[in-house]
C-alpha cells in the first residue's frame, strides 16, 4: 500500500495542479462518508504553516467508503486508479481490487488535483493497514481542525516511519515538538512494535530495550 506523499516523485508521470486544503474541502462537501486530509497536508495544517513545499494532496478514507466517496465527486473531475500496470477510470475497476491511490483528475486540464488513500478501520476505531494490532479511537486519529477533519499528526509520522526520507525527517522534526506526551508516546510505541527497523527508532528507547542501537554499541 501506498502510503499519503508517496503517490508523487519526480519519476512520475502524473501532472499535478493540486488543490489547497479550502479547495479539498469544496470538492468533498457533498460527501457523506468519513474522510480526512492525511499526509503532509495534514501535518502542515497541524502545525499551522507549510513544514515545506509539496506537489501533491491526500485525503484519506476507510476502504469500505471509497466507492462513496468516489460517488460525491462533482461533475468536471474523475476518479483513477492503477490496477496492475493500467491506470484505469475508478468504475471500470474491478470490484475486488485493492484500489491504491486513487487520483482524482481535472477534466478540462487533464491534471491530478488529489489523491485519495484507502485506509482501513473499524466502526470504533482507526486501524493502520500495514499492522492491524495498532489502533486508536476515532475521536483521536482524525481531528477537527478549524473545521476540517484531518489525520491525528503522530499517525502520519507513523505511516512515514517505515522507509522515512529526507524530506519526511524535515517533517518529523517539525511535528514531534508540537506534540502532546500522549501522542508521542503512541508514536513512540507505533515505532518499537511496527517499525523497529525504521531509521527514526535508533532515536527511541525502550524501556524493556535501552541499550544503544547495535551499530553504535561499543566493542568488547
Amino acid at each position: 500500500m501506498l502510503r499519503p506523499d508517496d503517490a508523487a516523485t519526480d519519476a512520475d508521470p502524473v501532472t499535478w495542479r493540486a488543490l489547497d486544503v479550502d479547495g479539498v474541502v469544496r470538492l468533498l462537501h457533498e460527501a457523506s462518508v468519513r474522510w480526512w486530509l492525511s499526509g503532509g497536508a495534514a501535518l502542515d495544517r497541524w502545525v499551522g504553516h507549510p513544514i515545506r513545499p509539496r506537489t501533491n494532496i491526500d485525503v484519506s478514507v476507510t476502504a469500505g467508503d471509497l466507492a462513496g466517496l468516489v460517488a460525491a465527486l462533482p461533475s468536471g473531475v474523475s476518479a483513477w486508479a492503477t490496477v496492475g500496470d493500467d491506470v484505469v477510470s475508478f468504475d471500470e475497476a474491478p470490484e475486488d481490487a485493492d484500489l491504491q491511490p486513487v487520483l482524482v483528475r481535472d477534466d478540462a486540464s487533464g491534471a491530478t488535483i488529489l489523491q485519495i488513500n484507502a485506509e482501513d478501520g473499524a466502526p470504533r476505531a482507526w486501524v493502520y493497514k500495514r499492522d492491524p494490532r495498532l489502533q486508536l479511537s476515532w475521536v483521536e486519529a482524525v481531528i477537527d481542525l478549524d473545521g476540517v477533519p484531518t489525520g491525528a499528526p503522530q499517525v502520519q509520522l507513523v505511516w512515514k516511519a517505515l522507509r522515512p526520507r529526507p524530506e519526511d525527517t524535515l517533517d518529523k522534526d517539525a511535528v514531534l515538538p508540537t506534540l502532546s506526551p500522549e501522542a508521542v508516546a503512541f508514536y513512540e510505541t507505533a515505532l518499537l512494535r511496527i517499525h523497529p527497523h525504521s531509521t527514526w527508532s535508533i532515536h527511541v528507547r525502550s524501556p524493556f530495550a535501552p541499550a544503544k542501537a547495535s551499530w553504535n554499541r561499543p566493542r568488547a
